[in-house]
């Protein structure tokens, strides 16, 4: 039986359960993984690219061969290739590839153009959309007349998205659970219900891309023939499969199974090309298909003067509009033969793919505390063992050793630093992620009203994840990738070695919120030893009240009479100053500093972009730390200089270069008007970074201001920004510092022995002395010396901490110790903002007093929950 010899039959260390004959054991046949040992070499000569990277989000996208691209490029450097719809010799040498592709797919799918067509899309979400505005939907009438469109939940945003379009005609659009579809079994007449010509159309994916579930093939046939009967509306049931998950890993025989559509997307099985897709549509409904919009190439006669239009006699004419991405399509052609020469087929490429994946899945749902709490939470609802049932995917959240949730945002991060790639979030699949995760339609509102939206950071509410993190293999993937991820979850979320201490078995397979309608499946445990922990004294989240009132459009501080306003029993001084005029670059020191409206002046007015116009940070270049900026105010100059470079200046007042427009994500998706500092500049940036980048400055005309809607900013006063990311200045405390400091030597791990290398890796403006550790997280306001600064919130880090800023070299743990003397989360220092009545002065100093107001605790309401105001 596949996958009977999983378990172990003795105590096992973790070194023996991350070797290659524990590998072995995972797979149902030893000639599963590897292509018959070929896949070491296939990875050297193909990916070479990869180098040190691992990476684990080939659901997301595959990674293409070296040899399809040469191939594909080598094709079109010997052929002219013109437009399809011409005539001519090259356009016909077009066509006729392309006919040649449409075989080549429908082989791949084990048919043929008796059964069914091939139509070319952008992508699977072009193709279900066709399918929406083409599919013979009867709308009005009674109830037994009209179209009913049944999608499971477990969908793609794009599934869910048709009903837009059904909306239109006043068709229903009814979301099935898998359990209503598993058990809706039909006690109706077929013949009865098919005598009415009514269409529906349900719709599911082949693959879940949220947990790998692998949903039955024979829903096909059953659902077309009634037998599984979803509504009791009576009429013709059609399927529309989602296969573009699936046939990434998986061989889909559509002479077996015959769904009415299938869709799919190219480069999540190649790699390449992007924006190219398939809808293949089943000769069974092509005749009901009906058609409004027409586009080039579509018409056999039309008249533009008069509504006279007559299709092509094509099917595949008819709903291809306009010129196909024809190149693209000529490059699946190297697609196929390259997947073929590198693994035999998709039937090896399911095998390698679901043994690497049955693999990581019993080292992980393995991994326990000392305490016997587990460290993943795995969702799935299918035995992971059985690749009929699963794909090579798995979706999961880490915990800490008090079963609570690691946001994955901060698990993220730290994989970041081990160069390992995969996903997180919701996946586009927002039913699937409810479900696994116990989130309820108001809690999807809820958050959403506390600022989370799709595909943002914001990885835990109230606790409670909005979602988890997915790993999936792909053809090329490796047992070395599998093995790197496993040993960064047991470096990062344990303190000490894994070690087997006896044999035992854990239902670890399904999610703890809901109960499966598939079966279970179990795996082997062992203890994780919990190491000495220094526990972080971390103030608890209070409410604030803020003590500025308005007048107008002014406001009015309180000064030094604000009435929660405190001194410390220590006194607290400013330490030190910082500027960082290059975004990304080394930090400029100061003693004292004048403030302007965006700021500290000159504080990120520059960045380095790329030559496509995108902005360069440390992460993704390191010796941006080496490039030292100064400004001088006296002679109205910013001096650039670099070890072995002959320094140069620039003009602080030069705007005389032109204008450009960067979008620039990083800068809080904000689009932001700069201009470019000249050739200059750019050479010596060359020199110094050995790549093509550009200097650019933000325009002193250009205004730009901290989210208005932003979480703490509905009730202060509007503050102008330079190319921060965040806010205009980052506070950090010393006292936490050191105590972060303290944290490393108890590791006993760290190099970075001397504080103020600390400081410098945390590129605060503004480091304070003299309080206690993190107590700067309680408080709401701040003046240093006479000006006044809100408090908007904590600093969450990511990896540039690691880097050190003398030398541009990288090490991991300062980010694992902060994350691990932080209870799983990185944040650290509190963005400030100015407030607009500045008073007395405008020039920050080092020793200036530090006086704070500190968040006021409020009575808790009687159900226990408070509000922040």
């Amino acid at each position: 039986m596949e996958g009977e010899h999983l378990f172990c039959t003795a105590s096992m260390t973790l070194e023996e359960m991350l070797s290659y004959g524990y590998l072995k054991r995972c797979c149902a046949s030893t000639s599963d993984y590897g292509y018959g040992g070929t896949i070491d070499e296939m990875r050297r000569k193909e990916f070479s690219r990869i180098g040190d990277m691992t990476y684990l989000d080939h659901v997301g996208t595959t990674l293409f061969p070296q040899s399809l691209l040469e191939r594909f490029m080598g094709d079109l450097s010997e052929n002219v290739y013109g437009n399809p719809h011409s005539q001519n010799t090259c356009s016909r040498l077009t066509y006729d590839t392309i006919e040649h592709v449409r075989y080549r797919i429908l082989q791949h799918f084990n048919t043929t153009t008796e059964d069914y067509n091939v139509i070319f899309t952008s992508g699977g979400t072009a193709g279900l959309k066709l399918v929406g505005e083409i599919f013979p939907w009867t709308s009005g009438g009674s109830n037994d007349s009209v179209s009913l469109f049944c999608y499971l939940t477990d969908n793609h945003t794009s599934v869910v998205g048709m009903r837009g379009l059904t909306k239109l005609l006043n068709v229903s659009a009814i979301p099935l659970t898998p359990e209503e579809v598993l058990f809706s079994e039909s006690q109706e007449s077929v013949a009865e219900n098919q005598r009415h010509g009514v269409s529906h159309l349900f719709c599911y994916p082949a693959l879940s891309n949220f947990s790998g579930t692998k949903y039955p093939l024979s829903w096909i046939e059953k659902i077309q023939s009634q037998k599984m009967l979803l509504q009791k509306t009576p009429g013709n049931w059609f399927v529309l499969l989602d296969a573009a998950s699936y046939v990434s890993t998986s061989p889909l025989d559509l002479t077996a199974y015959q769904p009415d559509f299938v869709t799919i997307s190219f480069y999540k099985i190649f790699g390449f090309p992007t924006g190219l897709g398939a809808l293949l549509v089943s000769n069974r409904v092509a005749h009901l298909l009906r058609k409004q919009y027409f586009g080039g190439g579509t018409a056999a006669a039309y008249l533009s003067g008069e509504d006279f239009y007559i299709p092509r006699g094509s099917f595949v004419d008819r709903f291809e509009d306009g010129t196909a991405s024809f190149l693209d399509i000529i490059a699946l052609k190297h697609g196929f033969d390259a997947l073929e020469r590198l693994t035999g087929g998709m039937k090896n490429i399911r095998n390698h793919t679901h043994a690497l994946a049955n693999y990581t899945y019993s080292v992980l749902s393995a991994l326990r505390y000392a305490n016997g709490q587990r460290v993943i939470q795995i969702y799935s609802d299918t035995e992971v063992r059985t690749l009929d049932v699963q794909g090579p995917i798995i979706n999961f959240n880490v915990l800490d050793e008090n079963g609570g949730i690691i946001g994955y945002s901060q698990v993220d991060k730290l994989a970041s630093l081990y160069n390992i790639h995969f996903r997180t979030g919701c996946f586009c699949n927002t039913g699937a992620c409810q479900r696994h995760l116990g989130i309820s339609n108001s809690d999807v509102k809820r958050n959403l009203q506390a600022g989370h939206v799709c595909g943002d950071d914001i990885d835990l509410i109230d606790g409670r994840p909005t979602g988890s993190i997915r790993i999936s293999f792909g053809f090329m993937s490796t047992f070395e990738d599998a093995k790197v991820f496993i040993k960064f979850i047991v470096d990062s979320f344990t303190k000490k070695q894994l070690n087997v201490t006896e044999e035992r078995h854990v239902n670890a397979t399904l999610t703890d919120s809901e109960p499966s309608v598939f079966d279970q499946s179990n795996g082997p445990v062992f203890d994780l030893p919990n190491g000495n922990v220094i526990e972080d004294v971390r103030p608890t989240e209070c409410q604030i009240s803020l003590h500025v009132s308005k007048i107008g459009n002014k406001c009015v501080c309180k000064t030094r009479e604000l009435a929660s306003m405190e001194k410390s029993i220590k006194s607290i001084t400013l330490s030190h100053i910082y500027l960082y005029p290059i975004k990304s670059c080394a930090a400029f020191q100061v003693s004292q500093w004048p403030v302007g409206e965006q700021g500290l002046l000159f504080d990120r007015n520059w960045m380095i972009v790329n030559e496509n116009g995108v902005c360069l940070s440390q992460k993704q270049e390191p010796n941006l730390c080496l490039v030292h900026p100064s400004i001088d105010l006296i002679r109205n100059v910013m001096k650039i200089d670099g070890q072995g470079m002959t320094a140069m200046e620039i003009p602080l007042n030069d705007n005389s270069q032109r204008t450009v427009q960067v979008c620039h994500n990083k800068v809080c998706g904000d689009r932001v008007t700069t201009y470019d500092c000249g050739e200059k500049v750019a050479d010596w940036l060359y020199q110094f970074l050995k790549r093509k980048c550009r200097l650019i400055r933000q325009s002193s005309t250009f205004n730009r201001y901290a989210h208005a809607k932003s979480k703490g900013l509905l009730d202060m006063p509007l503050a102008s920004l330079s190319l921060v990311n965040e806010a205009q200045y980052l506070l950090i405390n010393k006292a936490s510092v050191l105590h972060l400091s303290q944290q490393l030597g108890f590791r006993g791990e760290s190099e970075i022995n001397n504080p103020e290398e600390l400081i410098q890796r945390f590129r605060a403006n503004l480091v304070i002395d003299g309080s206690l550790p993190f107590e700067e997280e309680e408080w709401s306001e701040v003046f240093i010396g006479d000006i006044h600064f809100k408090v908007l919130r904590k600093c969450t880090r990511c990896q540039i901490i690691c880097i050190d800023q003398q030398t541009g070299e990288k090490s991991r743990e300062l980010f694992q110790t902060l994350s691990f003397s932080r209870d799983g989360k990185t944040t650290f220092g509190m963005y400030l903002l100015n407030s607009t009545c500045l008073q007395n002065t405008n020039v920050l100093a080092t020793g200036s007093p530090v006086t704070y107001a500190q968040k006021e605790v409020l009575k808790p309401k009687s159900q226990g929950t408070t509000e922040e105001i």
